[in-house]
């Protein structure tokens, strides 16, 4: 890994980290739709990074995260928030750390 991916990488696990705090007491109503987006973009950040081949810096930083929704709420408001936060953090992390590790 290079010297600014390593940057890059540390950058977005401490955005995630951030998300997470911040959207750790969420409700299942449309008033936090933004919270939802918010809690889905750091899942897909978190999961692109791992695909990518990071796994053990997101277990050292995260600890072990699960994904939030389940497919019951997917078509419900807060879920459609969800979904399109997670699409949004999944390819833009792949747009910028762009590699796998090794």
């Amino acid at each position: 890994m290079t010297l600014k991916n390593e940057d890059l990488l540390g950058r977005l696990l401490q955005l995630a980290q951030d998300l997470y705090a911040e959207t750790a007491e969420l409700s299942e109503t449309e008033s936090e739709l933004q919270l939802w987006y918010n809690r889905g973009y750091a899942d897909g950040m978190t999961r692109q990074i791992r695909d990518l081949g990071y796994t053990g810096q997101v277990a050292e930083v995260l600890g072990s995260v699960a994904e939030t929704i389940s497919e019951e709420q997917q078509f419900l408001p807060w879920g459609k928030a969800y979904r399109h936060g997670f699409e949004v953090g999944e390819r833009e992390t792949i747009e910028v750390l762009g590699e796998k590790n090794g």
